[in-house]
Protein backbone atom coordinates (compact mmCIF):
# COMPACT_ATOMS: atom_id res chain seq x y z
CA UNK A 1 0.00 0.00 0.00
CA UNK A 2 1.37 3.38 -1.00
CA UNK A 3 0.39 6.47 0.96
CA UNK A 4 0.48 10.05 -0.27
CA UNK A 5 2.59 12.64 1.50
CA UNK A 6 -0.66 14.12 2.90
CA UNK A 7 -1.65 10.91 4.69
CA UNK A 8 1.96 10.12 5.51
CA UNK A 9 2.28 13.36 7.46
CA UNK A 10 -1.07 13.11 9.21
CA UNK A 11 -0.72 9.44 10.13
CA UNK A 12 1.70 9.98 13.00
CA UNK A 13 -0.17 13.06 14.22
CA UNK A 14 -3.40 11.05 14.32
CA UNK A 15 -1.74 8.18 16.18
CA UNK A 16 -0.30 10.71 18.65
CA UNK A 17 -3.76 12.17 19.22
CA UNK A 18 -5.14 8.74 20.04
CA UNK A 19 -2.14 7.93 22.25
CA UNK A 20 -2.45 11.23 24.12
CA UNK A 21 -6.11 10.56 24.82
CA UNK A 22 -5.68 6.93 25.89
CA UNK A 23 -4.21 7.18 29.39
CA UNK A 24 -4.54 9.68 32.21
CA UNK A 25 -1.70 10.77 34.50
CA UNK A 26 -2.31 7.72 36.70
CA UNK A 27 -2.01 5.30 33.79
CA UNK A 28 -5.72 4.48 33.59
CA UNK A 29 -7.22 3.92 30.15
CA UNK A 30 -9.60 6.84 29.66
CA UNK A 31 -9.86 6.79 25.87
CA UNK A 32 -13.60 6.10 25.82
CA UNK A 33 -14.36 9.04 28.13
CA UNK A 34 -12.04 11.42 26.31
CA UNK A 35 -13.47 10.48 22.93
CA UNK A 36 -16.99 11.06 24.25
CA UNK A 37 -15.93 14.49 25.49
CA UNK A 38 -14.24 15.33 22.18
CA UNK A 39 -17.35 14.27 20.25
CA UNK A 40 -19.41 16.71 22.31
CA UNK A 41 -17.01 19.47 21.22
CA UNK A 42 -17.62 18.92 17.51
CA UNK A 43 -19.23 22.35 17.13
CA UNK A 44 -16.02 23.97 18.35
CA UNK A 45 -13.73 21.56 16.51
CA UNK A 46 -15.23 22.39 13.11
CA UNK A 47 -13.08 25.48 12.88
CA UNK A 48 -9.97 23.25 12.96
CA UNK A 49 -10.95 21.01 10.03
CA UNK A 50 -8.54 22.49 7.50
CA UNK A 51 -5.67 23.42 9.81
CA UNK A 52 -5.59 20.29 12.02
CA UNK A 53 -7.77 17.60 10.46
CA UNK A 54 -6.23 14.90 12.65
CA UNK A 55 -7.57 16.60 15.78
CA UNK A 56 -11.10 16.62 14.40
CA UNK A 57 -10.83 13.17 12.80
CA UNK A 58 -10.37 11.46 16.17
CA UNK A 59 -14.07 11.97 16.89
CA UNK A 60 -14.67 9.18 14.36
CA UNK A 61 -12.20 6.76 15.99
CA UNK A 62 -13.64 3.23 15.75
CA UNK A 63 -16.62 4.56 13.85
CA UNK A 64 -15.83 3.15 10.40
CA UNK A 65 -16.14 -0.31 8.88
CA UNK A 66 -14.43 -0.78 5.54
CA UNK A 67 -16.17 -3.04 3.01
CA UNK A 68 -13.72 -2.40 0.17
CA UNK A 69 -10.12 -2.13 1.43
CA UNK A 70 -8.75 -1.73 -2.10
CA UNK A 71 -10.77 1.47 -2.55
CA UNK A 72 -9.48 2.86 0.75
CA UNK A 73 -5.91 1.94 -0.12
CA UNK A 74 -6.31 3.82 -3.40
CA UNK A 75 -7.71 6.79 -1.48
CA UNK A 76 -4.61 6.78 0.72
CA UNK A 77 -2.43 7.27 -2.36
CA UNK A 78 -4.20 10.54 -3.22
CA UNK A 79 -3.30 14.04 -2.12
CA UNK A 80 -5.94 16.07 -0.29
CA UNK A 81 -7.01 18.00 -3.40
CA UNK A 82 -7.60 14.77 -5.35
CA UNK A 83 -10.19 13.16 -3.06
CA UNK A 84 -13.35 11.81 -4.65
CA UNK A 85 -16.74 12.99 -3.44
CA UNK A 86 -17.79 11.40 -0.16
CA UNK A 87 -20.91 9.86 -1.68
CA UNK A 88 -18.73 7.80 -4.05
CA UNK A 89 -16.98 6.31 -1.00
CA UNK A 90 -19.97 5.92 1.26
CA UNK A 91 -21.04 2.58 -0.29
CA UNK A 92 -17.67 1.11 0.71
CA UNK A 93 -17.42 2.73 4.12
CA UNK A 94 -20.04 1.98 6.74
CA UNK A 95 -20.37 4.35 9.66
CA UNK A 96 -21.47 3.17 13.07
CA UNK A 97 -24.83 4.75 14.01
CA UNK A 98 -23.24 7.19 16.48
CA UNK A 99 -20.63 8.16 13.86
CA UNK A 100 -23.32 8.64 11.21
CA UNK A 101 -24.97 11.23 13.44
CA UNK A 102 -21.67 13.11 13.74
CA UNK A 103 -21.10 12.80 9.98
CA UNK A 104 -24.55 14.19 9.21
CA UNK A 105 -23.79 17.18 11.41
CA UNK A 106 -20.33 17.67 9.94
CA UNK A 107 -21.53 17.45 6.33
CA UNK A 108 -23.41 20.71 6.85
CA UNK A 109 -20.00 22.40 6.78
CA UNK A 110 -18.30 23.29 3.47
CA UNK A 111 -15.34 20.98 4.23
CA UNK A 112 -17.34 18.35 6.08
CA UNK A 113 -17.24 15.67 3.40
CA UNK A 114 -13.53 16.31 2.88
CA UNK A 115 -12.92 15.77 6.59
CA UNK A 116 -14.92 12.52 6.57
CA UNK A 117 -12.66 11.29 3.78
CA UNK A 118 -9.57 12.27 5.78
CA UNK A 119 -10.96 10.64 8.93
CA UNK A 120 -11.73 7.41 7.09
CA UNK A 121 -8.23 7.29 5.64
CA UNK A 122 -6.57 8.01 8.98
CA UNK A 123 -8.67 5.45 10.79
CA UNK A 124 -7.85 2.83 8.19
CA UNK A 125 -4.13 3.59 8.56
CA UNK A 126 -4.40 3.48 12.34
CA UNK A 127 -6.05 0.06 12.22
CA UNK A 128 -3.44 -1.28 9.75
CA UNK A 129 -0.13 0.09 11.08
CA UNK A 130 2.06 -2.80 9.93
CA UNK A 131 0.89 -2.57 6.31
CA UNK A 132 1.07 1.21 6.17
CA UNK A 133 4.52 1.52 7.71
CA UNK A 134 5.97 -1.21 5.48
CA UNK A 135 5.05 0.73 2.35
CA UNK A 136 6.04 4.08 3.84
CA UNK A 137 9.58 2.73 4.12
CA UNK A 138 9.44 0.93 0.74
CA UNK A 139 8.72 -2.77 0.26
CA UNK A 140 9.68 -5.49 -2.15
CA UNK A 141 7.16 -4.38 -4.78
CA UNK A 142 8.88 -1.06 -5.25
CA UNK A 143 12.35 -0.99 -6.75
CA UNK A 144 15.08 1.29 -5.46
CA UNK A 145 15.19 3.35 -8.64
CA UNK A 146 11.54 4.40 -8.28
CA UNK A 147 12.12 5.22 -4.62
CA UNK A 148 15.02 7.49 -5.53
CA UNK A 149 12.92 9.27 -8.17
CA UNK A 150 10.09 9.76 -5.68
CA UNK A 151 12.53 11.13 -3.13
CA UNK A 152 14.03 13.53 -5.68
CA UNK A 153 10.58 14.72 -6.76
CA UNK A 154 9.39 15.21 -3.20
CA UNK A 155 12.41 17.36 -2.25
CA UNK A 156 10.97 20.27 -4.21
CA UNK A 157 7.87 20.66 -2.03
CA UNK A 158 9.35 19.31 1.18
CA UNK A 159 10.01 22.68 2.79
CA UNK A 160 6.44 23.85 2.23
CA UNK A 161 5.01 20.53 3.42
CA UNK A 162 7.17 20.63 6.54
CA UNK A 163 6.01 24.18 7.28
CA UNK A 164 2.38 23.11 6.89
CA UNK A 165 2.91 20.10 9.13
CA UNK A 166 4.60 22.24 11.79
CA UNK A 167 1.82 24.82 11.59
CA UNK A 168 -0.83 22.10 12.06
CA UNK A 169 1.10 20.61 14.98
CA UNK A 170 1.55 24.01 16.61
CA UNK A 171 -2.14 24.85 16.21
CA UNK A 172 -3.06 21.51 17.69
CA UNK A 173 -0.77 22.04 20.65
CA UNK A 174 -2.15 25.56 21.17
CA UNK A 175 -5.67 24.15 21.24
CA UNK A 176 -4.67 21.47 23.76
CA UNK A 177 -3.10 24.13 26.01
CA UNK A 178 -6.34 26.11 25.81
CA UNK A 179 -8.16 22.96 26.96
CA UNK A 180 -5.92 22.75 30.02
CA UNK A 181 -3.33 20.22 28.86
CA UNK A 182 0.43 20.74 29.08
CA UNK A 183 2.30 21.54 25.89
CA UNK A 184 4.19 18.59 24.39
CA UNK A 185 7.93 19.14 24.08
Amino acid sequence: MRTSSFFGQLRSAYASEIDDMTFDSEGKNVLRQRLAARRKELTFLRQMMELSPEMVSVVFHQGFRFKNPALIEHLLSLESDEFPAWDTLSDSIVLEPWAQQLADELCKEPMGEWLLTVAAGLEYLFAKPERASAKDHGDEDEDDEDSEKDADNSMDGEDEEEKDARAREEAGQDWMVEQGFDRKD
